[in-house]
């Protein structure tokens, strides 16, 4: 559950960690870079279901394609 925890607060945290622009208005960098919600959510419950890293990127490119699977499958 830690480990679990741990990755959720890691991938929420690296929108704002990478590709920030300061000199910028925040509001245009944050929907112009970084991953979203639906994302984050995939790659969490890919995990959860998986075990695999490679599952969970794909998953997360998958976005929300694959969140929507996952609550008709579960």
């Amino acid at each position: 559950m830690k480990k679990l925890t741990l990755l959720i607060f890691l991938l929420s945290i690296t929108s704002f960690v990478f590709g920030q622009d300061f000199t910028e208005n925040t509001t245009q960098i944050v929907t112009k870079s970084g991953i979203g919600l639906g994302s984050v959510i995939a790659v969490v419950t890919s995990w959860d279901r998986n075990k695999s890293i490679l599952w969970a990127i794909f998953h997360g490119i998958c976005s929300w394609f694959y969140v929507i699977y996952f609550a008709i499958t579960r």
